[in-house]
């Protein structure tokens, strides 16, 4: 799907391209990406790369062409084996074409729309625009690392009350999602370093990176926290665990031995040889107390050991 937006004064869909215009492209089909590369000539591996979902952070030029991928936040079904990932993020330009592209529909460009339209204010040049969207993907990291400590401390509550299956496994999810998000965060941080210097930014833009490299760093550094966090109660709840298995092999082992001993009494007087025992009345009884004794015996041992 193609959007053309005028970014002069306001954010304002428009029905054709017009120079200066954003391009804003989601989810393109194969007719989309041939128009623009017919149309444009841009280099047609742009998109190939920009499709890829493990395509790093970075930027390059070709022909006159700037492709600048970013790594953005991106909400998968919760039951999903990572719900929360990244996709890249694609800005292509050239003099007055400016084309940002991705493969998937994503919240943060809903959300990106619709603060810069109630803005006013539309954006001064492409460079005004590129940093903003650094800064819109810096908010979305909170906004879901917010979203992410919530789960966690929803699955924590679980498993106070239970340990269960389910709950280890959504931590161990979540983990994996704290994971991509640091890896892109790191990405989009050394990007953003390297862009200062290559685009032509102005005293307005300077303030602009300024605000991006501490919403930037605090998605990296709440990121880090969440993820110790997490990674510390894993591991709490993995030595409960193993504890509590422990504590139950403890306690049938010290059962078996209680059992062994009055059955090794009862298989020593059961033997068909003679005991002297053979022919008393009291001879089962015997055996049984005996048994019994042994097996007092053995229990008063363990507890003394605390084996039980």
């Amino acid at each position: 799907m193609r959007t053309f937006w005028n970014i002069e004064k306001n954010l304002k869909s428009i029905a054709e391209w017009q120079p200066n215009c954003w391009i804003q492209v989601t989810c393109p089909t194969d007719e989309d990406q041939r128009e623009l590369v017919e149309r444009f000539s841009i280099p047609d591996y742009f998109f190939s790369d920009i499709s890829d979902t493990d395509e790093r952070a970075r930027y390059e030029y070709d022909d006159g062409w700037m492709l600048i991928i970013l790594r953005i936040p991106y909400v998968k079904e919760i039951r999903s084996r990572t719900p929360y990932s990244t996709v890249p993020l694609g800005i292509i330009h050239k003099r007055d074409v400016t084309i940002t592209v991705c493969f998937y529909e994503t919240n943060m460009m809903i959300d990106f729309v619709s603060f810069q339209q109630k803005r006013g204010e539309g954006f001064t040049d492409y460079v005004d625009m590129i940093f903003r969207l650094f800064l819109s993907s810096a908010v979305w990291y909170l906004k879901r690392l917010k979203q992410i400590n919530t789960l966690i401390e929803k699955a924590k509550h679980n498993l106070d009350n239970e340990v269960n299956n389910e709950s280890l496994i959504g931590l161990s999810r979540l983990q994996d999602s704290l994971t991509y998000f640091i890896t892109s965060i790191r990405g989009n941080e050394n990007l953003l370093q390297k862009l200062k210097f290559k685009l032509q930014v102005d005293e307005l833009d300077a303030d602009l990176i300024e605000d991006v490299n501490i919403e930037m760093t605090q998605a990296r550094e709440t990121t880090n926290i969440y993820s110790d966090i997490l990674e510390s109660t894993m591991d709490t709840y993995s030595s409960i665990i193993n504890n509590n298995m422990n504590t139950v092999m403890r306690t049938l082992t010290s059962v078996s031995i209680i059992m062994m001993s009055a059955t090794f009494v009862a298989s020593l007087y059961g033997m068909n040889v003679i005991n002297g025992l053979e022919k008393a009345h009291w001879g089962f009884v015997s055996t049984l107390f005996i048994s019994f004794l042994v097996s007092t015996l053995c229990w008063f041992i363990l507890r003394y050991k605390r084996l039980l």
